[in-house]
């Protein structure tokens, strides 16, 4: 009898297409999606029902034909209140903002009977959140964090339809979950050698939360003025989000402050009992590998025991020697792969005709300020996650006041996330960061 034998993916993305399709294939699971009422997901939903509810992936690169193939999905919700059924699993493959929100829109009785959640691609918290909120509905439910979504997969077709591509998948990633030994963990790593993707298990969900490299890099790389004004103020000129400045926002004072960001956040690691990550270690080992030519073995493995400059210079050389796909091959007049021309998207309207913000840097906002909170909390000051936040909402209310004339999303609106972060502090009183709780039975 499989462990998973109903599972039910919350999100209508191409990850969660990604993810029903594995599912359905090494598990043999009853699967079903279920997604918003949105103009977007209507055309998800529309897709599926004039096709039979097939969903067709493929990849991009031939030697992860294994994520590539086709499959019926079993049932489908075109709106959170409306799931039924009894599901043993919840995949929850929306941004990390929107756990509780979701959740909160389905059935109890549904959560009553669940044995648990998967958090496909969480930030720091997000499992003691989700945790917390299941405490008083169903307190033995295991709750299993992912470090990161497994790849990159998109719309096949520029739209959401049935059809995905997945143009890359991770060497590595690392789980964590609330249950000790957890069968459900065992499987899922199976399933991740049977795709090339090597699976670290952790001690602690959340000390996995933290080996998500987004959580170091983005903060700096968007909540600078450079970038804030290619997302906000839509120029007509394209900027970059991984090239040196005037292409883009990467300069020595960004920098710097990337620097002194990672060390606020070690500081909050610190006191969650997780140990210090090196980060550029973190960066090419479990990221994008750089030639050695350019970054020497023994400069990343001693990193963190550098002065502050030689940390700086170091990780400049990096960004530098990532400019170009390092590891590509040359074309004919010698030029490599422009790996770094990944554009900044500018705000947008959205398929209700709201002006909204790209995803990047809308859930950063979420992240970062999840961490302030749990910074506050220990007594750990943060000067520069400060500084990240008051640069973000100076730049929404301004746009706000300059788009009078607009509708705009609730994304504009500043926030505190106070609930879900006093949901998250609460779990550290209920018995610290690294609570096991025993496997519940199958």
């Amino acid at each position: 009898m499989t462990l998973f034998q109903r599972v039910l993916l919350l999100g209508t993305g191409p990850a969660a297409l990604q993810l029903a399709l594995l599912f359905k294939r090494h598990c043999n699971s009853r699967i079903g999606i279920a997604g918003r009422r949105s103009a977007r997901s209507a055309l998800f939903f529309s897709a599926m029902e004039r096709n039979d509810r097939r969903i067709y992936a493929a990849v991009q690169n031939e030697k992860h034909g294994s994520m590539a193939g086709e499959c019926h999905i079993d049932e489908l919700f075109h709106g959170y209140e409306d799931v039924k059924g009894d599901w043993d699993t919840l995949v929850l493959a929306v941004t990390t903002d929107a756990y509780i929100d979701v959740l909160k829109q389905l059935d109890e009785r549904l959560l009553h009977l669940l044995k648990r959640v998967i958090l496909l691609s969480p930030t720091l918290g997000s499992n003691s959140l989700v945790r917390h909120y299941l405490r008083s509905i169903q307190p033995v439910c295991e709750v299993i964090s992912f470090s990161t979504y497994l790849g990159d997969t998109r719309w096949a077709e520029g739209k959401p339809v049935n059809r995905i591509l997945t143009t890359a998948v991770k060497r590595k990633l690392y789980m964590g979950s609330t249950h000790s030994p957890s069968q459900a963990v065992e499987a899922i790593g199976k399933m991740c050698a049977t795709l090339g993707i090597a699976l670290e298990v952790l001690d602690a969900p959340i000390e996995t939360e933290s080996r998500n490299i987004s959580l170091y890099v983005h903060p700096p790389l968007f909540m600078n003025d450079y970038s804030l004004g290619a997302v906000f103020d839509e120029s007509s000129n394209a900027k970059y989000v991984y090239k040196l400045f005037p292409e883009g926002p990467i300069t020595q004072r960004l920098i710097g402050e990337m620097l002194a960001y990672w060390r606020e956040v070690m500081l909050v690691l610190k006191q969650l009992g997780i140990k210090e990550i090196n980060l550029l270690q973190f960066m090419t080992a479990d990221n994008y590998p750089v030639r050695e030519e350019s970054l020497s073995p023994q400069d990343i493995e001693r990193f963190p025991e550098l002065d502050a400059i030689h940390q700086q210079y170091l990780l400049y050389v990096r960004y530098a020697s990532l400019l170009i796909d390092p590891f590509s091959q040359p074309d004919e007049a010698g030029r490599y792969f422009d790996f770094s021309a990944v554009p900044i998207r500018t705000v947008f309207p959205n398929r209700e005709q709201e002006l909204d913000i790209p995803r990047m840097p809308k859930e950063d906002y979420y992240r970062i300020k999840v961490i302030q909170g749990i910074a506050r909390y220990w007594g750990v000051k943060c000067p520069t996650t400060d500084t990240f936040i008051q640069r973000y909402e100076c730049k929404i209310r301004e746009t706000t006041k300059r788009q009078l004339d607009k509708r705009l999303s609730d994304a504009f609106a500043v926030r505190s996330y106070k609930e879900h972060i006093d949901m998250i502090c609460s779990e550290f009183d209920n018995g610290g960061c690294a609570v096991k709780l025993p496997s519940i039975p199958t």
